[in-house]
């Protein structure tokens, strides 16, 4: 299994990091778009919808193909980015922790799931569109909140965040990628090469106090992710959303934690102006 997952990574690397900073925006683009097109399938068969799997992903793909060469005419203007990115960032703030609570992932359909996937590859691209680092800087503020909680929730767990939904996952876990992200945070803040990333930008628009907060706040929207596809698969009495990621299950195992702090990121970009 090990060995498996590290060659299902070497090839996702491989095909994702020159998409990032070797080629043009649409090829990151281009890929992106076929990732979040197989995770609209995988959602919709989580929901139950196997008739509708095909054409959750077919629409997603035809859609974003479509913005995608509006992106190469003439890129996408704020008053479409921003209402988006807004969009997507209250519904995942406002109903995510409610379907939460109500331990129900399955309200909306493969409609809602799709939109909100489509909001998330518009996200990955305007950030792309910033600049390769500010786009991994991105990302990295999930991946380092999600390694930091399953190393301390495996040394000092002791209260869970979530037991019916994801019994792994710990309070003391959480607390932990919290801290690892608002300290790492504001180091990277401080580094030149970083500037135009998002921790150094809250730091000079916001303060170190407001970048903490932020900061703090996408990693628990992160966790909310997390959770939500977690609730998703208990409820649908499956492991993994899918089987194409050998050691790794399927795209959307893979960013479901993306999927509501990408578009909170552009949200925290263009709020900084």
């Amino acid at each position: 299994m090990l060995g498996k997952r590290v060659v299902t990574a070497l090839v996702l690397l491989a095909i994702l990091l020159p998409s990032i900073f070797v080629f043009p925006v649409w090829v990151w683009g281009a890929v992106t778009l076929v990732f979040l097109a197989v995770a609209a399938h995988e959602w919709s068969l989580l929901l139950g919808h196997r008739r509708a799997a095909r054409a959750a992903a077919v629409s997603l793909a035809a859609i974003g193909a479509a913005l995608l060469a509006w992106h190469q005419w003439s890129g996408w203007p704020a008053w479409f980015v921003a209402p988006v990115a807004g969009a997507a960032t209250l519904v995942w703030v406002v109903a995510g922790p409610l379907r939460l609570r109500r331990h129900d992932a399955r309200g909306g359909g493969w409609p809602l799931a799709a939109a909100l996937l489509l909001a998330c590859w518009i996200a990955l691209v305007t950030l792309r569109d910033i600049g390769p680092v500010a786009l991994l800087v991105a990302m990295a503020i999930v991946w380092i909140a999600d390694i930091a909680a399953y190393f301390v929730g495996r040394s000092l767990g002791r209260r869970k965040l979530a037991p019916a939904i994801s019994p792994g996952k710990s309070w003391e876990g959480a607390i932990g990628g919290f801290a690892a992200v608002a300290v790492l945070g504001l180091i990277a803040a401080a580094a030149p090469a970083l500037s135009q990333a998002l921790p150094a930008r809250l730091v000079q628009g916001w303060s170190p106090a407001g970048a903490v907060i932020a900061l703090v706040g996408l990693a628990a929207l992160s966790i909310v992710g997390d959770l939500h596809e977690s609730l998703l698969k208990r409820q649908a009495g499956v492991k993994d959303s899918g089987t194409l990621l050998p050691g790794h299950g399927g795209v959307l195992d893979r960013i479901d934690a993306l999927i509501p702090t990408m578009p909170a990121a552009v949200l925290l970009h263009r709020l900084l102006g």
